[in-house]
């Protein structure tokens, strides 16, 4: 006897058509069937049938009908989800069979956390260009919670950072590259750029520059401050921008944590300062983030070769 996953996936082989897909997508964006069928120029009544063929194939209620529209179901959250995956692949397709065209053997689009972002990943960079010179590269940087969507949804191939707890986790694997740790910066003038054994009496006076409320390593900066007597800075500004954390904290008395792999160049040259204050929370291990189901391009996966070529020397 024919179990229902076989029947449905034989229906989906067969029958299913992008043009379904898309559909669905529009119906999600517009929440009404008329205006999607008019940005896919059928009318609503061919659309309507297009959804209902899909229901009948797929056996499942996609959309929910109700006074100001419709609102996908779970069932069709998913397959929205999954339609949404498949143009990305068929994107990335286009546009690695263009790089080809154009002399670029492969593409890779790396998203990555400020972390990895000075040191760990130019080098893996430069050791996947070593050995596929012709390889376009795309780097988009931001946090987990605007760059693990854009994993998931296949515009971004990797995700390079500080691994941290994630709400997709089956959705999601994660490996270990390096261990960091956080350390407190200031620029080379500030009062405490040269004092030994700094205590959190000393920086309570000083102003902070602070990870966005969103990532894990500012709830534990908030938890910190809440136990040291529900220590409020005089002065808080939130951003992952490192070139502008650098300029206030040359131009002004701020501290500011960051990993220590971040800085490590610029308080080697004196442009910044360690803070002889040991951060008591923040280390955490960086390493490389991919969707489940494991479809990584061929320069995806070398360039997963080279972030862990790169990281093994570093640890040996």
């Amino acid at each position: 006897m024919t179990s229902r996953h076989s029947r449905i996936l034989d229906r989906a082989l067969t029958r299913l058509k992008l043009r379904q897909l898309r559909l669905l997508v529009a119906v999600e964006t517009y929440g009404n069937i008329q205006n999607a069928a008019k940005e896919l120029g059928i009318s609503q009544p061919a659309a309507t049938k297009m959804i209902q063929d899909l229901e009948l194939d797929f056996e499942v209620i996609l959309f929910s009908r109700t006074n100001r529209g419709v609102i996908p179901t779970a069932f069709g959250e998913t397959l929205i989800r999954h339609g949404k995956l498949i143009f990305a692949q068929i994107s990335c397709a286009a546009q690695e069979l263009d790089d080809l065209s154009e002399g670029n053997s492969g593409r890779v689009v790396i998203g990555t956390l400020l972390a990895a972002s000075t040191s760990l990943l130019p080098a893996a960079i430069d050791r996947l260009l070593a050995d596929r010179p012709k390889v376009a590269v795309k780097i988009s940087e931001g946090t987990n919670e605007v760059l693990i969507p854009s994993l998931l949804s296949g515009r971004i191939d990797i995700v390079v950072g500080r691994l941290s707890a994630l709400r997709y986790r089956e959705r999601i694997v994660q490996e270990k590259l390096i261990d960091d740790r956080i350390v407190a910066v200031v620029g080379p003038e500030h009062p405490l750029a040269t004092k030994r054994n700094v205590t959190f009496g000393q920086v309570r006076p000083y102003g902070w520059i602070l990870p966005p409320l969103e990532t894990t390593l500012r709830r534990q900066v908030d938890q910190f401050f809440i136990n040291q007597r529900q220590y409020a800075p005089p002065c808080a500004i939130e951003s992952v921008s490192y070139l502008a954390n650098r300029a206030l904290l040359q131009s002004r008395d701020l501290i500011c944590l960051m990993p220590r792999e971040v800085t490590a160049q610029d308080v080697g040259n004196g442009n910044l300062a360690r803070l002889d204050w040991p951060v008591p929370f923040g280390q955490t291990p960086i390493g490389i983030s991919l969707r489940a189901d494991g479809s990584l391009s061929p320069a995806a996966r070398a360039f997963k070769t080279a972030l862990h070529q790169v990281a093994e020397e570093r640890t040996a």
